[in-house]
């Protein structure tokens, strides 16, 4: 009994951890994520970005608004490591419960340097 006891005490802020989105870091606040490409930009492609939030553990415990705020950070954190200040979203995936509730989000995305033209 002192084990298990021992064991949800260590648990509990990991479990916890899980429910606060992912951090933004400085800077990546000013990447913007957009469904296409502005034209009166001059871009340069700087790779394939992805973005998640959630699992099988948190995903319980954690609001879907929670969720995507946290992929979308993690993704412009992503980009801001390439060097992007854009990104084009290409593909969003939502791991479900069965009840439909979900779990874990990943946003899959083109990250850019843009300029204006």
């Amino acid at each position: 009994m002192r084990l298990r006891n021992t064991l949800a005490v260590a648990l509990c802020p990991l479990v916890l951890a899980g429910c606060w989105a992912n951090i933004l870091q400085e800077g990546a606040d000013s990447v913007v994520i957009v469904n296409t490409l502005p034209e009166n930009l001059a871009c340069t492609f700087r790779g394939e970005v992805v973005g998640s939030q959630g699992n099988a553990v948190t995903g319980r415990v954690t609001m879907t608004k929670t969720l995507v705020t946290g992929a979308r950070n993690d993704l412009r954190n992503e980009a801001l490591a390439r060097g992007a200040n854009v990104v084009v979203i290409t593909d969003t995936y939502q791991d479900q419960f069965e009840s439909g509730a979900i779990r874990a989000i990943t946003y899959v995305g083109k990250s850019y340097r843009c300029a204006p033209r």
